[in-house]
């Protein structure tokens, strides 16, 4: 990578991807893209950053020709409990825009990289341990994308040559963004309850595992599969990677080690709930760790500690009650 373009970069992954991008290959060779400007944004303000639909894509295409790029990263999506209330649009905005985005890295040659999820798998796939190639049966429309856009990406390397590149991203937790309308936010808002309140509820019920990852070790694993070697790629577009698998006690169990007096209690949103249901207990990642390296650092305690030290000093906690180190 030289020259990057990214769409989507206000939202959990852009946000840190763009800024992460910037600091390793130079401010000058990332160009930031949204559908909005957000004033005062590091984004915004030191570096190159344009107003981009994705549903417009002869502006996508007069993008990457002014500033030459050389790899495109599509994250613009709408996310699963969002989808599953606007259906219509998210098929719209999911599979136009990645259609959009795929066709200017044909017309340019530029390498791509979008991300899956593990949405993309159904109630019907195997619930522990979920194999790299399953079956994949989605009942969400979110999902439905999901899936769209990874024999998509598969197709455009085939038939046109395009050096597509993906991973299923698990759940992400991040300090840096608020949460986006994932089923997966929860395991987010508990550490924002957690300082503020010190209690929280959860909407996905108690014993719903679901794999999870530390921002920092998906910004890593972006980094890591765009730098790898081509030659070294089986399955391209849809890498499972995982770092590791809780139920909402778990989380809640490890924030007390810091926040011993942290309370915890459950009303479940069915919608989400059943999105959740229809995902896996855990993944295998093996094929990202045979092909490209992939390698997370963070655990869940490790995690539950960084996260509450930053959310501490983000949200101006008083000293009594910041997290220490």
């Amino acid at each position: 990578m030289k020259k990057i373009l990214i769409t989507g970069c206000f939202g959990q992954i852009g946000s840190e991807l763009t800024m992460r991008l910037r600091k390793d290959y130079g401010v000058e060779n990332v160009v930031a893209t949204d559908i909005r400007r957000i004033e005062g944004s590091p984004i915004t303000e030191n570096g190159h950053f344009e107003i981009l639909d994705v549903m417009d894509k002869e502006k996508m295409l007069e993008i990457a020709k002014k500033y030459e790029v050389d790899t495109f990263i599509h994250l613009a999506a709408l996310l699963s409990a969002v989808a599953e209330a606007k259906p219509t649009l998210a098929w719209n905005l999911n599979m136009g825009g990645l259609v959009n985005a795929l066709e200017v890295a044909r017309e340019l040659g530029l390498k791509f990289f979008t991300p899956s999820s593990i949405g993309a798998f159904g109630p019907d796939t195997p619930k522990d341990n979920t194999p790299q190639d399953t079956l994949q049966r989605p009942t969400t429309m979110y999902g439905v994308t999901k899936v769209a856009g990874e024999l998509l990406c598969d197709y455009y390397f085939e038939k046109f040559g395009v050096d597509t590149r993906g991973v299923r991203f698990p759940g992400l937790i991040s300090y840096d963004t608020v949460p986006g309308g994932g089923t997966t936010d929860y395991a987010v808002e508990i550490y924002y309850e957690a300082l503020k309140h010190k209690k929280y509820t959860s909407f996905i019920g108690e014993g719903t595992f679901m794999d999870m990852m530390y921002m920092p070790d998906a910004i890593d694993a972006i980094v890591k599969l765009m730098e790898a070697d081509p030659t070294k790629l089986i399955h391209r577009n849809a890498f499972n990677i995982t770092a590791m698998s809780f139920e909402p006690t778990q989380i809640a169990d490890s924030i007390r080690k810091f926040i011993p007096e942290f309370t915890f209690d459950f009303d479940v949103d069915p919608i989400r709930q059943g999105i959740a249901n229809s995902w896996p207990n855990s993944i295998d990642c093996s094929a990202a760790k045979a092909e490209w390296g992939f390698d997370p650092k963070f655990d869940l305690d490790r995690m539950t500690k960084d996260m509450l030290e930053n959310l501490s000093v983000k949200l101006n906690l008083s000293n009594d009650d910041a997290i220490k180190a």
